[in-house]
């Protein structure tokens, strides 16, 4: 079966400012990279045009009151927060981009395609039912897995790898023992939650697994928490299944972060979390774009990785420009790897009552 591409022109037309660091590059040059490579000529690959989700499927998620402030201020302007205003028409573009999520799910739940990426914007993660926060207006993962649930997929496990914690996704899911949260994420770095005792609340008690990752953190760490933490969990948890907020601002080159990640590294990443899905639900699995802001350093790369990982082609040859290297030696650390080590036995430690296979 193919992989699915979730893709709409419509992506780039949201802009908060020319200079923001969610600006419409970091998919117009990750597209430009897919057309050079001949991605969409590839018989293994599927392009799915999006539609948006609807008002109900969105009130799944946020509330009246938040959505109503959404299209009110969608019409004239106005702003969150300091680094998220409201661009005229936003309202519009964030529904699409949430129905993007939607139709990779419905597009694997049917099996129309064996995988699916939403390549879509603006990205969600950060945004709670009742506000948007960090370049977010609307969860795309948390409304995706709601219209899962409500067609009978009972659990789902979310892989969230962006650099920062997805604390508005965590928050959506913290008492619900049917949604496995993993947040890999670099700290300190904003918003400043996501540490290893964060672990849910009531029947979710034990369902939030948070590993922070310290600065400097490359490939090697990456593949360490694969191992050490989320294949044990997953083998226990056996998802129906996996969704993945693919952030891609741990590469070595995003400005705002400190983490160390190769596009080889995301496209290993993305190989091991198909093998997941391979055994544990199979293949369903939808990739959401998160965050990712080094829009010609990496995310052609990373984009072109993760694609080639879920579409299962050879993955050998994924790499930056050589010109880019120089900076991952700057970037990698060694006492990272040491650091954590001691974040995972912390996060086993905190749930060795809650997972076998951590006691």
């Amino acid at each position: 079966m193919k992989t699915g591409i979730i893709y709409h022109k419509k992506y780039l037309e949201h802009e908060q400012s020319p200079t923001h660091p969610e600006r419409k590059e970091r998919l117009a040059y990750t597209m430009d990279q897919l057309i050079e490579e001949g991605i969409f000529d590839n018989p293994a690959i599927e392009l799915i045009e999006p539609v948006e989700a609807t008002i109900e499927d969105v009130l799944e998620v946020h509330t009246k009151e938040y959505v109503d402030f959404l299209i009110r201020e969608s019409k004239k302007g106005g702003f969150i927060d300091w680094d998220t205003n409201i661009p005229v028409g936003v309202f519009e573009i964030a529904r699409l981009a949430a129905g993007g999520a939607i139709r990779a799910a419905e597009a694997v739940l049917e099996e129309e395609v064996r995988n699916c990426f939403a390549m879509i914007r603006p990205p969600g993660h950060h945004a709670k039912p009742y506000i948007g926060a960090g370049f977010c207006y609307l969860n795309n993962i948390a409304i995706m897995i709601r219209w899962l649930q409500k067609r009978g997929i009972e659990k789902v496990m979310i892989l969230d790898w962006d650099a920062h914690h997805g604390d508005g996704t965590q928050e959506i899911f913290y008492d619900d023992d049917n949604v496995l949260f993993i947040s890999t994420h670099q700290m300190p770095l904003y918003p400043g939650t996501g540490f290893p005792y964060e672990c849910g609340t009531g029947r979710g008690e034990g369902f939030t697994i948070n590993i922070p990752l310290p600065p400097g953190t490359s490939d090697e760490g990456y593949m360490m928490v694969i191992e050490e933490v989320i294949k044990p969990v997953a083998e226990e948890f056996h998802p129906d299944f996996i969704a993945v907020s693919a952030g891609q601002d741990n590469h070595f080159t995003d400005p705002i972060t400190g983490l160390a990640l190769t596009a080889r590294g995301y496209a290993e990443i993305m190989q091991e979390t198909v093998k997941l899905s391979d055994k544990y639900c199979n293949g369903r699995l939808v990739a959401v774009l998160e965050g990712g802001y080094s829009v010609e350093s990496a995310l052609p790369y990373t984009n072109l990785g993760i694609i080639a990982a879920m579409a299962g082609m050879d993955i050998s040859c994924i790499r930056e420009p050589l010109n880019y290297l120089p900076e991952l030696k700057y970037r990698k650390k060694e006492v990272a790897l040491r650091k954590l080590e001691d974040n995972i036995g912390d996060v086993k430690k905190v749930h060795s009552k809650y997972w076998k296979c951590f006691s």
